[in-house]
């Protein structure tokens, strides 16, 4: 054998499409969009960060021409411990998503923020030290205590309301539990409201959806003042949920799918869109690995085989932390 020509094997590139490997020269740039323009070269996760920018554009394109593209968002709690709070907040006031799934920590964290601040602390923590001063830790963010117990007095209030409503008309679903919290919001709370998701859902009509609400800080509270009151009667519904959340993908003429995360929120959403053979955008932004056969890691392709996302579906999966390419792709798509 010839060692060169096992070194310098002949290529064939006939059938590729040749997008040159190339970064933006950022002595000709100054804005951040220009740079994000160049995106689509560099390789990478980068190019798939510009793949997202234009099917979500896409998307708004055919909403603007008053086409019916109704668009998901699905996102984990931890995206709202983060300062990616407002962002959602912001698209949510926007009218820019028509649907919410997410856990009972996006809930309850919107809520808390609205009340007191989370503070930024650090990854390398005494955790030991924070919980003898009543300290909790999410990442290199920290929640006091005194959120939650604030929360509490709001909660007990919220719980009673939610116990008349049921006696006259019977158990709420858990998104008009989440609905009627967002009114509760909007008459409790002055303006720091104005930077929550629950209350600009409320406003615009926007559902959200949280099929494991007792899963967090609205569970404890919910223990607290059942076990307290003796109560019985006080009742979550997440059966019509389920019939609600599927009908709205089933009766859609298309959908958008973007989930950040993993977890309940993605699969609620990509298996409500299995009743309509599937979504037609997906947009997939996470950190989770697909070798465990976990759902949090099962990329966009996964997604087809069960047909939750059509086989000619437009979607894109980006693996990266979420609050890093998240406003970026945000901004791209609202403000360019």
């Amino acid at each position: 054998m010839d060692p060169k020509k096992a070194v310098f094997k002949e290529s064939s590139i006939e059938g590729l499409e040749e997008i040159p490997i190339e970064g933006p020269w950022l002595e000709d740039l100054g804005r951040l969009e220009e740079i994000v323009k160049g995106y689509t070269r560099i390789g990478f996760q980068a190019t798939h960060l510009r793949k997202a920018i234009e099917i979500w554009k896409k998307i708004e394109k055919k909403r603007e021409k008053g086409e019916e593209v109704r668009v998901f968002l699905g996102y984990t709690s931890n995206i709202v411990s983060s300062g990616l709070r407002e962002v959602i907040a912001y698209l949510v006031k926007h009218r820019k998503v028509d649907v919410i799934v997410t856990t009972a920590g996006g809930i309850e964290e919107d809520f808390i923020k609205a009340l007191k601040p989370f503070i930024l602390g650090e990854w390398n923590v005494n955790d030991a030290w924070l919980r003898e001063h009543g300290i909790n830790r999410i990442g290199n963010i920290f929640v006091p205590n005194d959120r939650y117990i604030e929360f509490e007095g709001y909660m007990r209030e919220f719980f009673d309301r939610i116990l008349e409503i049921e006696r006259e008309r019977g158990a709420v679903t858990a998104s008009e539990f989440i609905h009627e919290l967002g009114r509760f919001m909007d008459e409790k709370l002055g303006k720091e409201k104005e930077h929550s998701i629950l209350y600009w859902a409320y406003k615009n009509g926007i559902p959200i959806f949280c099929p494991a609400i007792t899963d967090g800080s609205i569970g404890d509270m919910l223990y607290f003042y059942k076990e307290e009151k003796g109560d019985r009667e006080l009742l979550i519904d997440v059966a019509n949920d389920i019939v609600k959340l599927n009908n709205l993908a089933v009766e859609a003429k298309e959908t958008a799918s973007i989930i950040l995360g993993g977890s309940l929120p993605k699969h609620s959403i990509i298996n409500a869109n299995l009743f309509r053979e599937g979504t037609d955008y997906a947009i997939y932004i996470t950190t989770a690995i697909p070798w465990d056969g976990s759902l949090s890691g099962a990329p966009p392709s996964e997604g087809v085989s069960w047909g939750k996302i059509r086989a000619k579906a437009d979607y894109v999966e980006i693996w990266a932390d979420a609050t890093l390419v998240f406003p970026i792709l945000v901004h791209m798509v609202m403000k360019t």
